[in-house]
């Protein structure tokens, strides 16, 4: 990108010819005059670029792990992202660079550290105990693929299971291998006369360290003594494993097989189970063996010290079914009472996943839950990825005593309590529902009004749903942050289901507070066949394209995919509206392309147009009836149908009109592709690639529809001509899905917005070029401002007026003429017409925003929020007759003599342009290779600045109004049209895009911020004791029973299995190391509770020492005493005498 210039021109010269840059003169206060130095604050120090925090659902999940000491949940997906979960509040995002997959995860319980496990065939220690996890080292396996991990709790040897059958094993705190090695040929000796297969489980016996159980994918599994170096017992079944899990007691070990079964062995008796289950197997007569299912992918084991009784339990048969003699496919009744269960004390739960018949059709997945003789079958929205039973305890030689299973869902996050009836699901803290419905559009807002989140929040909570376990969220790990951040931030979404979200973004966190269901006004179609109008789009007909929304007034306006506009109010009483109010507006135009003007040529200016306007169109109460026109094509027809039965609105945002674009002539209305909503002039003003609507929400009626060359008068610069009728089909303008995709749109269809298409042609601009109009595409309206400033030069103070962008550059100027308020307001027009101002810019139009003589940004008029649907008393009537249209606007107090200055971002280039005299101060080439889009202006700092988000993946922030270049750092580059259609910066140097399609990315490019980041974000690791290890005793201790321990550091250290081979793995230092943690240090806090921690460890480990120390002088105390009587005893004896 070339080095920019600033360029400032003299009073006078157009903006065509300004070339010079010189300073301006001194301030005047005359209209017309030279415009004065303004002082910018701004400098490049008060930038950077940095990722802050990731919300949502984790992308394509694919590993699960918890700790259960530190409660802190860990997800790993196949792009290679570690997610990590504590309290709520308390989130971390941590990328490996590789993004190979993680197949496998395992926590170093209670030490503040992970170990994850790659398609790539790497390990990584990762280090939590800093605020952002960093690795600490790594592996990389040459010669063999990593199929499956194991580390025992309190144990520094990682046991890694690979393709081949092998097992190596890894010192975690050095990261280097083991010599000692277990062969798989080692390991199954003569049982097999074939490879036993890929290791698909490992794991040590509760009861004996020292003994491995081995499970290969074939069927075959071994236990390993890991002492004398051999296999104890090999336990053979003919179909594949996928699973293995230990009874507490290490006499009994689970399997779970491919064709639905379940094995249960004794350890001492390989020879075959003592017990073949399938849990979903349709029993056959004549004992016969059940008919197979599908694979069960996972089986969970767990204790219980005491049961409870189930007898007279009640389930919902949505939910679950249960019986004692459990048929696939055959539930029990709604609301049946199970009779048949007997006191479950001491009864293991059987955790599955999978296995369902295979007549099963259509069934959606399962996790089963079998404890004694109820079975449970609990269905999820998604498919199973992985599940894990949280216990009380991290020791597997005692009762686990589960109390909840988490399941890792495709697309969710699902926690189920244990301990009460009917297995109730947990209410879900985090903000992992974003992808409910895919997100179609964002927008970002900061500082807002201090009542918005409270009021939104209120209204929000009353549509919670109820049902949830009454129990805490159990995964609590953590601590949260010192917020610097007070101001309030609210992101909005809106989804392909036509929902829009509210929530709450302060401090760095997400919460939902509110959700609005826009198709609720609408007919829904009860048949595939009964669609009749909806076929502009593929699917997804009420999918939110645009959102509109005034945080002062709370006034909010989308715009849907079927070219459908809503406008809503906010309130906090429910009403019943008999009939929804909406109008039907016939939006189509066409043109000749002619000729057009060299590039940056301003068009000469003619005196403007008149000031009268088209009279405004009565609104219709009900859709039109005429469905086609004399040739039989549609004609008149809106493309969804709005309800015509009483409509029940609940506290929220409430539906005040409907506004519809209509078929004409056979052709389907374009999709908007701009929209603004003004509280205080009470309009909203849309537009397409066929031209613009001004609808006046208060007395529902259509003040202007025009064309977009009728804007322009007699002015336009490419002199284009009206034609009709269209001779041939044109594709849609640009919309949702279709921003330069390029692929020509057959038959007007959009592409659905869910679609995420990635695109290889961002190398130009979206818009059609400046110099010539293709023919294959229109003039869209692509920004619109409501403002009060100057309309035109000879302008001597502001008026309301409506600045529009088209794709082709040009900026026209639209005068509104509004009555007075109260119930004038109510019963005169608005009247609204071209002004005849037209300003020129390379690319099409962005945003549009306007600054006074300091500098400061003039925010557009609004009215501030009251509540609609409660009578007014008479003073308030009053004052509300006597109060002026523009009720809120800065530029109302200004002198008449002072200038404002437009600020226009296009996506080429910035002007600024002075007011009322229209000379452009100050110009920025902003890219020429690339295209912006997304340009906003902020503030931070106290001041204004201008952010774009380029194309060619660059984030650039312009000082104004000078537009010097403060920021220019290479971010992301655009890969696909989610990150197009979401990119948006907010004020106080706040940004967020949707990096995937479950999770934003927020990012920050404020220096500030940056430097209070650490601060802000929530600690994953707290110093927690380790719970005590069960007693072993006295009976077990007296007669050698109880958990044997083994020195691991004896068996698998340098000196006794030699060293390991070097082209076997690679050893790689991760970026973490001391030095990091050390420099990353995550706060006072934290250090002091680490270093109290270290204290009492270490004065624990003395104590220790002394406690054997004091033994050891008892016992010499003993044998010097034992010794001196015995010497007393023979002292006078001779040597014949013994």
């Amino acid at each position: 990108m070339r080095k920019f210039n600033i360029r400032k021109v003299l009073d006078g010269l157009t903006a065509g010819s300004s070339s010079a840059s010189q300073q301006p003169p001194p301030q005047q206060h005359t209209p017309g005059s030279r415009e004065p130095e303004i002082q910018e604050t701004l400098q490049s120090e008060h930038f950077q670029l940095c990722k802050t925090v990731r919300h949502g659902f984790p992308y394509q999940p694919s590993a699960l792990a918890f700790d259960p000491v530190q409660k802190i949940l860990a997800v790993g997906t196949q792009t290679g992202a570690l997610r990590l979960f504590g309290r709520p509040g308390v989130e971390c995002y941590c990328q490996h660079d590789s993004g190979s997959a993680v197949i496998q995860l395992q926590f170093l319980i209670n030490e503040g550290a992970l170990v994850s496990a790659l398609a790539d065939d790497t390990l990584h220690l990762w280090n939590l105990r800093q605020k952002r996890p960093a690795i600490l080292h790594s592996l990389k396996f040459c010669r063999e693929r990593i199929t499956f991990c194991h580390l025992p709790f309190q144990s520094k040897w990682l046991y890694v299971g690979t393709e081949r059958g092998n097992i190596h094993i890894v010192n975690v705190e050095s990261f280097t291998l083991s010599g000692y090695v277990i062969m798989w040929n080692k390991a199954i000796e003569l049982s097999s006369k074939s490879h036993p297969g890929p290791i698909v489980h490992i794991s040590d016996n509760p009861m004996d360290e020292g003994k491995l159980l081995i499970g290969f994918e074939s069927g075959t599994v071994v236990l390993w003594d890991l002492k004398s170096k051999k296999g104890d017992y090999r336990y053979t079944y003919d179909e594949a494993i996928h699973s293995v899990a230990w009874h507490h007691e290490g006499k009994q070990f689970i399997c779970s097989h491919s064709d639905g079964t379940l094995t249960i062995w004794n350890v001492r008796s390989p020879a075959k189970p003592v017990q073949t289950i399938t849990p979903h197997g349709k029993q056959l007569k004549d004992g016969k063996k059940p008919e197979p299912c599908k694979p069960i992918l996972k089986v969970e084991f767990k204790t219980s010290r005491s049961g409870s009784c189930r007898q007279g339990q009640v389930f919902n048969k949505k939910q679950l079914w249960m019986g004692s003699n459990f048929q696939a496919g055959t539930p029990l009744n709604s609301w049946e009472f199970c009779t048949t269960y007997r006191s479950l004390e001491e009864e293991p739960f059987i955790i599955l996943s999978g296995g369902l018949s295979y007549d099963t059709v259509g069934r959606r997945p399962c996790l089963t839950v079998m404890h004694g003789k109820s079975t449970a079958v609990l269905e999820m929205d998604y498919s199973i990825v992985d599940f894990l039973t949280l216990c009380e305890t991290p020791y597997t030689n005692d009762f686990q005593e589960p109390y909840a299973v988490v399941v890792l869902l495709e697309k969710d996050l699902v926690l189920i309590d244990l301990a009460q009836n009917g297995y109730p699901i947990f209410e879900n803290p985090y903000p992992l529902s974003i992808h409910e419905s895919p997100v179609t559009c964002c927008e970002y807002f900061a500082d807002c009004p201090v009542d918005l989140i409270p009021a939104l929040y209120s209204v929000g909570a009353r549509q919670k749903r109820q049902g949830y376990s009454k129990k805490e969220w159990p995964i609590n790990g953590g601590n949260w942050g010192l917020g610097a951040q007070s101001y309030p931030e609210i992101i909005i979404t809106g989804h392909a289901d036509g929902s829009v979200k509210f929530w709450d973004a302060s401090a760095i966190t997400l919460q939902v507070l509110y959700k609005l269901k826009t198709a609720k006004v609408f007919e829904k179609s009860r048949n595939k066949d009964d669609k009749p109008n909806t076929d502009i789009v593929d699917e997804d007909p009420y999918a939110i394209q645009i959102i509109s929304w005034c945080p002062e007034s709370r006034m909010l306006c989308i715009a849907g995919v079927s070219a459908h506009v809503i406008i809503y109010r906010f309130s906090k009483q429910e009403v019943i509206i008999e009939v929804i109010p909406m109008l039907e507006v016939r939006l189509l135009y066409e043109i000749n392309d002619v000729e057009s003007p060299e590039a940056e040529q301003a068009p000469p200016l003619s005196t403007p147009v008149g000031a009268t306007s088209p009279q405004p169109i009565p609104p219709q109460s009900h859709p039109s009836t005429s469905s086609s026109s004399s040739d039989g094509l549609r004609d008149n027809v809106p493309c969804l149908k709005v309800k015509n039965t009483p409509l029940k609105q609940s506290p929220g945002y409430q539906t005040e009109l409907v506004i519809q674009l209509v078929w004409v002539g056979g052709e389907p209305p374009q999709q908007i592709t701009s929209l603004a909503v003004n509280s205080s002039y009470g309009l909203v003003v849309f537009g397409n690639c066929n031209g613009i609507a001004i609808v006046d929400y208060l007395q529902k009626a259509v003040l202007l529809n025009l064309g977009t060359i009728e804007l322009y008068g007699s002015n336009d610069p490419y002199r284009r001509e009206p034609r009709s009728p269209r001779k041939s089909r044109q594709p849609s303008g640009a919309g949702l899905c279709d921003i330069n995709e390029g692929t020509v749109v057959p038959e007007d269809r959009c592409k659905s917005p869910t679609s995420d298409v990635k695109d290889n042609s961002f190398s130009r601009s979206r818009s059609s070029s400046v110099t010539s109009i293709d023919k294959e595409s229109r003039e869209a309206i692509s920004a619109l401002h409501f403002c009060e400033t100057f309309t035109r030069k000879a302008d001597s103070s502001p008026s309301p007026c409506l600045w529009v962008g088209t794709t082709l550059g040009t900026v026209l100027v639209i005068a509104l003429n509004l009555p007075p308020g109260g119930e004038q307001r109510l019963l005169q027009p608005v009247i609204v017409s071209p002004s005849g101002t037209v300003l020129r810019l390379k690319g099409g139009i962005l945003r549009m925003a306007f600054l006074d003589t300091t500098g400061c940004l003039v925010p557009p008029a609004y009215e501030s929020w009251r509540e609609h649907n409660v009578p007014e008393e008479k003073d308030e009537k009053e004052k509300l007759k006597k109060k002026r249209p523009v009720s809120v606007s800065p530029s109302s107090s200004q002198e008449i003599n002072e200038n404002q200055y437009a600020v226009i971002c296009s996506e080429k280039q910035a002007k600024v342009i002075a007011l009322p005299t229209q000379n452009c101060a100050y110009k920025q080439n902003i890219t020429e290779t690339s295209f912006v889009l997304r340009g906003d202006i902020v503030a931070l700092s106290n001041s204004i600045c201008l952010a774009c988000f380029c194309a060619n993946g660059h984030i650039m922030t312009f000082s104004l109004p000078s537009l010097r270049p403060l920021l220019d750092v290479y971010y992301l580059p655009l890969t696909n049209m989610r990150i197009a259609r979401t990119f948006c910066f907010t004020n106080n140097g706040q940004a967020l895009y949707l990096v995937s399609p479950t999770e934003i990315q927020r990012l920050t490019y404020s220096q500030e911020t940056c430097e209070n980041l650490q601060e802000m974000l929530g600690e994953l690791f707290t110093p927690v004791e380790t719970p005590e290890a069960p007693n072993r005793g006295f009976f077990k201790g007296l007669f050698g029973g109880g958990a044997q321990s083994l020195d691991r550091e004896e068996l698998f250290g340098e000196s006794s299995s030699g060293k390991a081979s070097r082209s076997l793995a690679q050893h790689i230092p991760g970026p973490g190391g001391i030095e990091g943690v050390k420099g990353a240090a995550s706060g006072v806090v934290g250090e002091l509770a680490r270093a109290r921690l270290a204290l009492d460890e270490r004065g624990q480990k003395l104590g220790d020492l002394e406690e054997r120390t004091a033994a050891m002088l008892s016992s010499a105390d003993s044998f010097s005493k034992h010794a001196h009587e015995m010497m007393l005893k023979y002292k006078d004896k001779k040597w014949y005498q013994f």
